[in-house]
C-alpha cells in the first residue's frame, strides 16, 4: 500500500522547516511532487532514507521558488547517477507546458554541460494538460488546473491501491472550479498558512491562502475523510500540530494530520 512522504511542510519564506514538497511511495519507488526552494531537498531525503535512484517520477505545480529551485538539485545529483551508471531508466518530469521551459532554462544556467545533454534523454520534460490523466507507478492519477489567480499551477488526485483518492490541490484556496477533482477525497492535501486566530498578523488572504479553519471547512464540504494541513508559517513548530488540528476540529471531523518534516503517514 501507498504511503505519504512528507519532505517539507512551511511555506516560502520559513526558516526553521523547509519548504512544502512530498512523495507517494509504493513498493519502494517515489513519485515526487515539487522540491522546495534549494539544496535542503537532500539532506530532506538522506535523513529520510530516500535513495535518489528510486524516483522516477516529479512533478512541479508551479514556478514560485519554494517549489521549483529544488529541482534543479534533483536534476544535477540525479543526472550524475545517470552519468556514473546508479540510475536505471528515465527520470519523468511533469508539469504544464508553459512551465518546462523555465525549468530547462534554470538547468541550463546552472548546471554543467554534461548534465544538460541529458534532458530530452534519460531526463524527460512531459507537458500536462488540464484533465490529462497519466499512470503512475501503476496509479491513475489526473493533473488539473487549480485557476490560480497569481502563476499558473496545477494540482493533481491519485488513485490508491485501495480504490480510494487522494487530491493535492495546490498551494491555493480552492477554486470551485476544480471541485469535482476533489470531491469525495480519502485524503486531501490543502494548505493552511496560518490559523484562523492568526489571520490579521499573517494575513492570509492577501496572499491569496487559507487559514486551518478555512482549510477544514473545505474539507467538510466536499466530503473528505482525511486532510493534510501544510505550507504554514513556522513561528511555533513545537505547538504547530496541536494549535491547527484543534482549529481544525471545530469544523471538520474526519482524520486531521499536520505533519513535521520527514513523517511518513501510511495512505490505506
Amino acid at each position: 500500500m501507498e504511503q505519504l512522504y512528507v519532505f517539507g511542510t512551511g511555506h516560502a519564506a520559513v526558516t526553521r522547516c523547509y519548504n512544502t514538497c512530498f512523495a507517494i511511495e509504493k513498493d519502494g519507488e517515489f513519485f515526487m511532487t515539487d522540491a522546495g526552494g534549494g539544496n535542503g531537498i537532500l539532506r530532506v531525503l538522506q535523513d529520510m532514507n530516500v535513495d535518489m535512484t528510486h524516483i522516477h517520477h516529479i512533478f512541479v505545480t508551479h514556478s514560485h521558488t519554494d517549489h521549483i529551485l529544488g529541482i534543479v538539485w534533483m536534476v544535477r545529483f540525479i543526472g550524475t547517477k545517470i552519468l556514473n551508471g546508479s540510475y536505471e531508466g528515465q527520470l519523468h518530469l511533469y508539469s504544464h507546458k508553459d512551465l518546462l521551459p523555465a525549468i530547462e532554462t534554470l538547468c541550463r544556467l546552472t548546471l554543467q554541460e554534461k548534465l544538460c545533454r541529458l534532458i530530452g534523454d534519460r531526463i524527460v520534460l512531459i507537458p500536462v494538460s488540464d484533465g490529462e490523466q497519466r499512470q503512475i507507478l501503476g496509479m491513475d492519477v489526473t493533473f488539473f488546473d487549480i485557476h490560480s489567480t497569481k502563476a499558473k499551477q496545477f494540482g493533481f488526485n491519485a488513485t490508491l491501491t485501495d480504490g480510494r483518492k487522494l487530491t493535492c490541490c495546490g498551494d491555493e484556496p480552492l477554486n470551485p472550479l476544480c471541485a469535482p477533482y476533489v470531491e469525495n477525497s480519502a485524503w486531501l492535501l490543502h494548505e493552511a498558512f496560518c490559523l484562523y486566530e492568526d489571520r490579521d498578523r499573517f494575513k492570509p488572504y492577501e496572499k491569496h491562502h487559507s487559514t486551518a479553519r478555512d482549510a477544514a471547512g473545505t474539507a467538510r464540504d466536499r466530503n473528505a475523510e482525511n486532510i493534510v494541513l501544510w505550507h504554514t508559517e513556522d513561528t511555533d513548530l513545537e505547538h504547530r500540530r496541536e494549535r491547527y488540528t484543534a482549529e481544525a476540529a471545530e469544523l471538520f471531523h474526519g482524520g486531521i494530520f499536520v505533519p513535521r518534516d520527514g513523517e511518513i503517514i501510511p495512505l490505506s
